[in-house]
């Protein structure tokens, strides 16, 4: 009876909103790549951030708000140090990673299955062939990728677009003072199609040009968050985006014609998400997605399952990043693949990889 109740729920119309129901999987096929020693970094650095309290950032730290996966916050802080536990057990023995045996994943955690918001995806779906064929019982899994990207000191025809830096007059001041001035400051005053036109190069200056890059190259910095340069030795300079213009992603335009406008920040490493720059999540790729945290929650340890030239693929992946693309998104997550140069790199790394997978939250049994 439970399994026929099951399947008339997920039949039909009752798959228009999202879906989260507890559904052990059968894991017995396919292949576990071993990234534990990265997931062990993503876990440990947003457990830091969960660690930071409620009341720091209560529109992320949370357990969920979603019917399903809402849980308490301890359970997934403690999901999230488990993995590090795991991983470093079998380090210290010299033993292949528990977290690529599918056995053990299926002992040692609780399984929620969750299914797309179709409903949602449905009102945006036009000139979008991907949520049109948005399965009933898949998450629309897209992949996000650091750019390296060719930046020079200097504005040149080549090179007519700046990432800039916060604005002169907030560059002083906490967020949380500067959100409060309003428009009377730089950052809310501007679109983007305002800056790339050369509002932000009139004198006085009013924001630092921090590189020079192409137009291409600055759309890619402003999509994926982040931009890598090549330094001296081999080594990268690394930004990530700051502070925004406050203006909403519009998922009816395509990127170029966006209005919202980041400003960006040099930093140590790629980085994922934080309310400000001063403090945001170091991530790594192939253990990342990115989502809604506001309802998923923050540190969720998400199993993606993606076909990849005819086998299925398993990856714990850890919820932490976000972008606009994600406000009231129940229907898609977005894979951090890599790091690349441009899109035809990109395409010839991942165009074997599914563009919908199944996908289950996962909590460690207590």
């Amino acid at each position: 009876m439970r399994l026929l109740l099951l399947s008339l729920l997920l039949s039909g119309a009752a798959l228009a909103s999202p879906k989260f129901f507890p559904e052990q999987p059968v894991l017995n096929k396919g292949v576990w790549p071993d990234h534990s020693q990265d997931l062990c970094f993503v876990a440990d650095e947003t457990l830091k951030y969960l660690n930071k309290g409620e009341n720091y950032d209560p529109s992320a730290i949370h357990g969920g708000k979603l019917a399903g996966i809402s849980t308490e916050l301890q359970r997934v802080k403690d999901t999230l140090a488990y993995l590090c536990t795991v991983s470093k057990e079998d380090q210290a023995a010299g033993r292949p990673s528990r977290l690529s045996d599918p056995v053990f994943i299926q002992n040692k955690f609780e399984f929620v299955r969750w299914y797309p918001d179709k409903e949602t995806a449905a009102k945006i779906a036009k000139d979008k062939p991907l949520l049109q064929k948005l399965p009933g019982d898949q998450i629309l899994q897209t992949k996000y990728y650091v750019r390296i990207a060719d930046g020079k000191n200097a504005k040149s025809p080549s090179h007519p677009q700046a990432l800039y830096g916060l604005p002169y007059d907030e560059a002083k001041l906490s967020l949380e003072d500067a959100d409060k001035l309003g428009n009377k400051i730089t950052r809310f005053q501007l679109g983007k199609q305002d800056i790339i036109k050369g509002a932000l190069e009139q004198k006085p200056l009013k924001a630092p040009a921090l590189m020079w890059l192409s137009r291409e190259d600055l759309e890619g910095a402003l999509l994926q968050g982040t931009a890598v340069f090549p330094a001296a030795n081999n080594s990268y300079r690394y930004f990530n985006v700051h502070r925004s213009n406050g203006i909403p992603y519009n998922r009816l335009l395509t990127p170029e014609q966006q209005q919202r406008y980041w400003y960006f920040k040099e930093v140590k490493s790629v980085l994922g998400y934080g309310k400000d720059a001063d403090y945001k999540i170091p991530i790594a790729p192939k253990v990342t997605v990115a989502g809604d945290i506001v309802n998923l929650g923050l540190g969720k340890l998400i199993l993606l399952a993606t076909p990849e030239r005819g086998t299925v693929h398993y990856r714990l992946t850890v919820l932490a990043d976000t972008g606009g693309a994600f406000a009231n998104n129940q229907f898609q997550l977005d894979w951090l693949s890599g790091y690349y140069r441009n899109w035809a790199d990109y395409h010839q790394d991942n165009k074997h990889r599914g563009d919908y997978s199944q996908v289950w939250i996962l909590l460690k049994k207590q």
